[in-house]
């Protein structure tokens, strides 16, 4: 059966929120070091590493978006591999969601930013 349990889709929900706030905060990030200090040798490694997260955190929220949508587009069944690829999308979202969270962390640290 397509349909998924109500835990699997508030998960990919709450994945997706912190992917937004993951991106919200490394373009806040990035426009205050630049405001800040420019676009110097110091401050490259930061801007690029932070134009990175926000690209990786953009392209699974819509992977999981997108593989949501199909899961929810093959009624009456869905595929195993529909369901395999969410399921590794998950895993791969949050191990990706807890590493920018952590990078933004970092970087706001490293630069003294509120």
């Amino acid at each position: 059966m397509a349909d998924l349990s109500e835990e699997t889709v508030m998960l990919v929900f709450t994945l997706q929120k912190r992917l937004l706030k993951i991106i919200n905060e490394a373009t806040k990030l990035a426009f205050m070091i630049f405001e800040q200090f420019g676009e110097t040798e110091e401050t490259t490694p930061e801007l690029d590493e932070l134009q990175s997260l926000r690209e990786r955190a953009t392209s699974y929220y819509i992977r999981l978006y997108r593989l949501l949508l199909q899961h929810s587009e093959s009624q009456p069944t869905a595929t195993s591999a529909t369901l395999d690829l969410l399921v590794q999308s998950i895993d791969r979202t949050r191990a990706v969601a807890d590493a920018g969270e952590a990078s933004n962390r970092e970087i706001k640290r490293n630069w003294n930013l509120s």
